[in-house]
């Protein structure tokens, strides 16, 4: 009995293998590969510059400190917002109802800064999602569950948690989602901030001012960690056009969800304020970062044993045990018909 053998002929006509159509399966591959090709093409070939939206909106940051600056009163200075109709609209209604507040927003708006997110104008459509997409998803759920009838054969207790899960899954997906953000680009600026404080350490001892230093570090950075030489492009835009330099140290805090970055920004304070060392200072912040980042390094190897026996199981023993056991199984398949 030659190789072939081992493959059984349905009755269609068609190779089995243990039962398997061999037809119908590769024909599912040919085509997942040939979407694969595709997106690898169209990833190759629409190749964007991801500088080129920090950019723009830094100009834009540098534009309105610039305007804030200029103008004299209130009343122009709110004219440089560019107010959005369906924002404007949102917020009426949720002024309207009593559920919009201060403190609400304003954190908000924090997290979205700390996902990487300008638009202040974007806090409001989280909070509106928080109070339209429950509804949306439980009224959905609840519709397709008690008015359509479908999930009949459950029990009522699961059919109310379906419910609920919707409802809660509503609430929290704004949340959730930038919450994802932030812990992304917090662990993006964890990695690159002691190579940032190395390079401070030596603008600093070169004679460089801290605006100066900021603006060359993120020049040098832009490639490596696009994320961190974004905020200290800011900081040393900031730097040249507020009015209080303490402040834009303070809105660097403010921007990332690290207690790093507010240790590095005490540390500015501190050096403008009481003109101490700035180049030793960062020094021993840039040995500690390393220190941690080696930790965090030598914890991520330690898992790797307990987190690789999982895929160990479902992915690479069953495909032994096929390629070990299957030309056996229809070997002995074909003898006993």
């Amino acid at each position: 009995m030659t190789d072939l053998a081992i493959l059984a002929v349905s009755a269609s006509g068609g190779p089995t293998l243990l039962g398997i159509d061999v037809l119908w399966v590769a024909t599912i591959l040919a085509g997942v590969a040939s979407v694969a090709v595709f997106l690898a093409i169209y990833a190759a070939v629409t190749v964007r510059d991801p500088m080129a939206k920090r950019v723009k909106s830094l100009n834009a940051r540098r534009e309105q400190l610039k305007a804030g600056i200029t103008t004299s009163t209130s009343k122009k200075r709110a004219k440089l917002v560019n107010q959005n109709d369906t924002t404007d609209r949102m917020r009426n209604f949720l002024s309207s109802l009593k559920v919009l507040q201060d403190s609400q927003l304003k954190e908000a708006q924090q997290k979205l800064a700390q996902a990487g997110i300008r638009s202040k104008d974007l806090a409001i459509a989280v909070i509106f999602s928080r109070l339209v997409l429950p509804i949306i998803l439980g009224g959905g759920a609840a519709l397709a569950i008690y008015g359509f009838g479908y999930l009949g054969d459950w029990t009522p207790l699961k059919k109310f948690g379906v419910f609920a899960g919707a409802t809660i899954a509503g609430y929290k997906a704004a949340d959730v989602y930038i919450n994802n953000l932030i812990s992304k680009r917090t662990d993006l600026v964890r990695k690159g901030l002691p190579d940032a404080i190395d390079l401070l350490v030596i603008c600093a001892e070169a004679g460089l001012t801290v605006d100066a230093a900021f603006a060359r570090v993120s020049k040098e950075l832009g490639d490596a960690y696009p994320e961190l030489a974004d905020e200290f492009s800011l900081t040393s835009i900031e730097l040249g056009f507020l009015t209080e330099r303490r402040q834009a140290f303070e809105n660097l805090a403010y921007r990332v969800a690290l207690d790093h970055v507010k240790g590095v920004v005490t540390t500015m304070i501190q050096t403008e304020k009481y003109g101490t060392p700035l180049a030793s200072a960062l020094r021993v912040l840039s040995a500690e970062f390393r220190n941690d980042r080696m930790m965090r390094a030598e914890e991520k190897a330690a898992r790797l044993p307990a987190i690789m026996t999982i895929p160990l199981i479902l992915f690479i023993l069953p495909v032994l045990f096929i390629v070990i056991l299957g030309p056996a199984a229809c070997s002995i398949s074909d003898a006993l018909l």
